[in-house]
């Protein structure tokens, strides 16, 4: 690690399980509201939104983002650190916060929240149910908890905060 590294020397060394589990179940359950979202409009539309936010969660922005974590290879608040090590080589903490992922993981996330949120919205207006509204609610509900506070919870005990861009805490 470079000496130019600096990172926040009170944060955790590594995650609880808890934390790891729940923030895993509220992405999934971000990606299954998005597809049903989907779903009203198009199945295939559906299915490619389901296909991207596998893929790029889980796959893309594990090999361009965390093997230059600190957390490689440890229980971040994802537990993707532990992900990335079982299927990419280790990459440099000191390209962490220049990564092309780093600059992807923003578009990625906030077209997951977007596309859902227009064509849930299309669809009540072509045709209005009770159950469009209440999907409608729960996904801003998990964009917004992800997004924000449980981004703030995290970022707050992490290690890389002081270096990461997307650091939701300076």
């Amino acid at each position: 690690m470079s000496d130019e590294i600096k990172l926040f020397e009170d944060g955790n060394e590594e995650f609880s399980k808890f934390i790891i589990i729940l923030g895993n179940i509220l992405m999934l359950l971000w990606i299954a509201l998005g597809t049903i979202s989907c779903w009203f409009l198009s199945p295939l539309i559906a299915l490619l939104y389901m296909l991207f936010a596998l893929i790029m969660i889980f796959v893309v922005l594990r090999k361009m983002v965390c093997v230059n974590c600190y957390y490689y290879g440890k229980w971040c608040a994802m537990g993707w650190g532990k992900l990335s090590a079982i299927f990419f080589r280790k990459g440099d903490v000191g390209k962490f916060s220049s990564s092309i992922g780093i600059k992807l993981a923003p578009v990625t996330y906030g077209l997951l929240t977007l596309i859902p949120l227009i064509l849930i919205v299309i669809s009540l207006v072509r045709g209005f149910s009770i159950f469009k509204v209440v999907l409608l609610i729960l996904l801003l509900f998990i964009s917004f908890y992800s997004g924000s506070i449980n981004r703030k919870k995290t970022c707050a005990k992490c290690k890389m905060r002081i270096i990461c861009p997307g650091s939701a805490v300076k």
